[in-house]
């Protein structure tokens, strides 16, 4: 084999797929990315048999073939060269060359015959987003993912397809996080459990255009997303999720209109007074036209109003700071509402069109606080 590209365009390709190398296997020649120019298009492929990328970038092919390469060396080896034209070449025994301005490495690489290509994936449900939205609400939901693999289910977030919305739903045990997007078309219902990983590594590498689209296909155990020359394709996690809508509610005794931005950098001081892995909560305190969040611990202690709209009741009520922080971070609105029943129940933050929700559960609070 022997091929020239631009070390950009090269290691634009070598960032992308590295995503899919495992970081541990027992299988070596997983741990390398294959570099498959046995056609006309250069291909480099990485998969660790949960999640495969596949990524097509330009350059000359002088002659064909096919060549697995250790990924961490390689990829380290691209990012260090300078920025001219790179030249690969392998030889029959696999010695492979790669020259770049004066700079000139050997490696000795794997026949690609052992290495496991991408799945032939048959395509039976597909939707389109654009690269914005997905990277959007990946970004909106992903922080209430949990990462125990005690409950594999929520280590994935929920992809319902529901006509022409899709819903996508991420929780934890402690709080939920939904988001509920109006496509262009209507599709065949779907429902798929995605795991966090593969989502993040996706928000990770698409450019996140507005112009520029997404293709999702979905079947009973993988989901595919193929955008630009790039095809990414990850096991689903089997089992069925939550019943999330039953956790769900439209009454309240208290509703809370607050601007986000005074209440996301009052509760981002109070953390100050807050040691790492401690689980003190803040007490909101909502009376009128105002709310006390304010907080005793053993650094100190600290006490903020905040001018609010009240509809109802007045209510004292604890919560993790971490879990309304991370909410507050990705809604955009200038004014947010927020929705109570009692000291033990969930609070909701949602808009009035249900495009966003977020389910935080209480903290129980001593009477001292």
């Amino acid at each position: 084999m022997k091929l020239v590209c631009s070390k950009s365009t090269l290691l634009k390709g070598v960032n992308i797929v590295s995503k899919a190398v495992p970081t541990r296997t027992t299988m070596a020649i997983l741990e390398c990315i294959l570099i498959d120019a046995s056609t006309d298009e250069i291909k480099l492929i990485a998969n660790d048999m949960e999640l495969g990328i596949e990524t097509k970038i330009e350059g000359d092919i002088v002659e064909r073939g096919i060549i697995a390469l250790d990924a961490k060396i390689f990829s380290e080896m691209v990012r260090k060269l300078p920025d001219e034209d790179v030249n690969i070449e392998s030889d029959s025994s696999f010695k492979t060359i790669i020259s770049c301005g004066k700079a000139k490495f050997n490696l000795v690489g794997k026949p690609g015959d052992d290495f496991s290509y991408l799945p032939y994936i048959e395509k039976n449900t597909s939707i389109v987003l654009s690269q914005f939205t997905l990277k959007e609400v990946i970004r909106q939901t992903i922080f209430s993912v949990g990462f125990n693999d005690n409950n594999k289910i929520m280590t994935g977030e929920l992809f319902e397809i529901d006509g022409n919305i899709l819903k996508v739903v991420g929780l934890d045990g402690h709080r939920i996080s939904i988001r509920n997007i109006e496509m262009k078309n209507s599709y065949e219902n779907k429902k798929v459990i995605v795991p966090g990983k593969t989502l993040n590594e996706i928000s990770k590498i698409i450019s996140g255009n507005a112009d520029e689209d997404v293709i999702i296909s979905m079947t009973d155990n993988h989901i595919v997303f193929e955008f630009d020359n790039t095809v990414v394709v990850s096991r689903l996690i089997e089992g069925d999720y939550f019943k999330v809508d039953q956790m769900l509610t439209s009454d309240y005794t208290t509703k809370v209109r607050i601007n986000k931005k005074d209440l996301l950098e009052c509760i981002d001081r109070s953390t100050l007074l807050v040691k790492e892995g401690d689980k003190k909560p803040i007490v909101m305190e909502v009376k009128d036209n105002s709310v006390e969040l304010r907080i005793n611990s053993t650094i100190g202690s600290m006490r903020e109003e905040i001018d609010i709209e009240k509809e109802g009741n007045d209510i004292t009520i604890g919560f993790n700071a971490k879990f309304y922080i991370d909410a507050l971070r990705v809604i955009d609105e200038e004014e947010i509402d927020i929705y109570m029943m009692n000291p033990m129940a969930p609070c909701f933050i949602r808009d009035e069109n249900n495009t966003y929700i977020y389910l935080i559960l209480p903290v129980k609070i001593k009477e001292n606080n």
